[in-house]
Order: C-alpha cells, then sequence, then structure tokens
C-alpha cells in the first residue's frame, strides 16, 4: 500500500470521519423512528439511504486518503466510471443472467416446490421419501453441481437456470411443508365442524397460515438463485454473463470492472428482494409482524 495521510493529515481524517459518524448515527436514528411512526415508502428506505450514502462517501474518503491501489480496493468514483463506461456490456451481462437465467429458474424451482410441498402435505407417505432427497440434494456443493449441468443443458443459460432450479426447490419445499402444518389445531377443528373437504381446508385455512413461510422462501431464493446462476457461469458460458465477466475481469486485474458488476448484481438482488417484501405486505397484511403498535 502506497503512503497515504499520515501524521496530522491522518489525525485529522480519523476526527473528521468520527465527528461525522455520530452525526450521521443521529440522523439514520431520526429517520428510523419517523418510519416506525409515520410508515410509509419514504420513511420506510429514508434510513437506509442515508446510511448506504454515508457507506459509500467512507469508503471514498477512506480509499483517497490513505491511497489504497485500484487493484485492492477502487473507489466508489471509478466502479461509478466503470458502470457509465460499460454500460451496454454490463446491460447483456443483466439480460443473460438475470433475465434469461435467474426469473426462469426462479419460477420453476419455487413453484415446483410449492406444488411438491402441497403433494406432501396431502399423501403423508411422501414426506418420508421426498424430504431425504430432497434434503441430499441441497446439501449438493453448487461447484460440483454446476459443471455436470453446463454439461447437460450446454453452454447457455439453460443450464445456469437449471443450478438456479436445484437451489431454489428445497427451500421453497420445506417451507411450504411447515407452513401448512401451522395452521392450529383450533382451526383444523372447526373445519371439521363444517365438514369442509380438503380443498376447503387448503384454500380457507393452510394456505392463509402458510403465506409467510411461503414468501420467506421466495426471499430467500431471490438471493439464492443469483448467486447459483453466477457461479454457475464460472464453469462454461458463452462470452456474456455476470460470472463470465466477474471471471474474465479478474484474469486482466480490471478490479472496478468486477466491482461495476457485483454492484448489478447487488442492485438486482436487493430489487427482486424489495418487491417480494412488498407483496408479502400486500397478501399478508393481516399477520402480527405488520400490525400497527
Amino acid at each position: 500500500m502506497e503512503a497515504g495521510a499520515n501524521g496530522g493529515e491522518a489525525l485529522a481524517l480519523w476526527t473528521g470521519l468520527a465527528s461525522l459518524f455520530f452525526l450521521i448515527w443521529r440522523v439514520v436514528e431520526r429517520a428510523a423512528m419517523l418510519g416506525i411512526e409515520r410508515p410509509g415508502i419514504a420513511t420506510l428506505i429514508a434510513a437506509p439511504l442515508i446510511f448506504g450514502i454515508w457507506l459509500l462517501y467512507v469508503w471514498q474518503v477512506l480509499v483517497l486518503g490513505f491511497k489504497v491501489p485500484g487493484v485492492l480496493l477502487p473507489a466508489p468514483s471509478v466502479i461509478c466510471a466503470a458502470l457509465i463506461g460499460a454500460r451496454e456490456t454490463l446491460a447483456a451481462d443483466f439480460v443473460q443472467t438475470f433475465i434469461k437465467a435467474v426469473i426462469p429458474g426462479f419460477f420453476i424451482g419455487g413453484g415446483a416446490g410449492f406444488v411438491t410441498g402441497l403433494l406432501v402435505d396431502h399423501m403423508p407417505f411422501l414426506q418420508r421419501g421426498l424430504l431425504p432427497l430432497g434434503n441430499l440434494v441441497s446439501a449438493l456443493p453448487i461447484v460440483a453441481v454446476a459443471p455436470i449441468m453446463v454439461m447437460w443443458f450446454g453452454f447457455d443459460w439453460q443450464s445456469k437456470a437449471a443450478v438456479v432450479v436445484i437451489m431454489t426447490f428445497f427451500p421453497m419445499l420445506v417451507n411450504t411443508i411447515a407452513g401448512l402444518e401451522a395452521l392450529g389445531r383450533i382451526e383444523r377443528d372447526l373445519m371439521a365442524t363444517y365438514a369442509a373437504s380438503y380443498g376447503q381446508t387448503l384454500s380457507m385455512a393452510k394456505l392463509p397460515a402458510a403465506l409467510p413461510f411461503v414468501f420467506n422462501a421466495l426471499k430467500v431464493n431471490s438471493t439464492l438463485a443469483l448467486i447459483g446462476a453466477i457461479v454457475a457461469e464460472f464453469f462454461g458460458t458463452p462470452i456474456v454473463g455476470m460470472g463470465f465477466r466477474i471471471s474474465t475481469e479478474v484474469g486482466r486485474m480490471n478490479i472496478s470492472m468486477v466491482w461495476a458488476t457485483i454492484a448489478v448484481a447487488a442492485v438486482a438482488g436487493s430489487a427482486s428482494y424489495g418487491l417480494i417484501a412488498l407483496a408479502e405486505r400486500r397478501f399478508t397484511f393481516w399477520h402480527p409482524s405488520f400490525r400497527k403498535p
């Protein structure tokens, strides 16, 4: 590392950052309280937005102040320049990885896990056979599964979607089964008193009780799917994709481009998680976690 701020300069730098830290802390604390007192989109995102901008500022100041080599950690301004300069390349990578691989794999894996969970709930004997098998598949390391999927489905997006399906199936299966079993005994007895069929009990009681569990699985899968697709691209892909871009640019020591790709993946993953969280609030508004105090 090159010599950067030292002596009085370093002391002034750390003192200024510490003072600004306490100021930002109070601002974020107040913004978080406003989000609780006056819930809304603006107040809910205010605290994380302010804190995120603060982290980027600290990152920029520390990298420039201590002259950290770009090969170790580029400044946010350099990463932003790489994002703008290579926006067409990054857009093509995003389409290849997220649109073509993550989204189909996410829906296929999650849908298959949900349907299988319904079958297991209706036919309990499947639980003794499917759950151990699903547990075995979920325990397989992705670095071992990805090359096999590439051999089976080729180098294009289909093999990455297959990896995503494998990664998202088991979390949805386990959460669906747990949610369907979460229905209380009183509710079960009430439905039996009404002589409700299995379909009526499922639609009126079991599925509403399972919704929080299903949304938990969807939120977990929203990040697992992106990770699985990116890692799978390390083992074979056309000359496009986030995983391909990261592995290629690391070899070229173009670390700013690597961080730009990571930023695109982080934004995509956070956006998908946020959309699922908004849908969760819409469909499970009755849950105690969303009730106003």
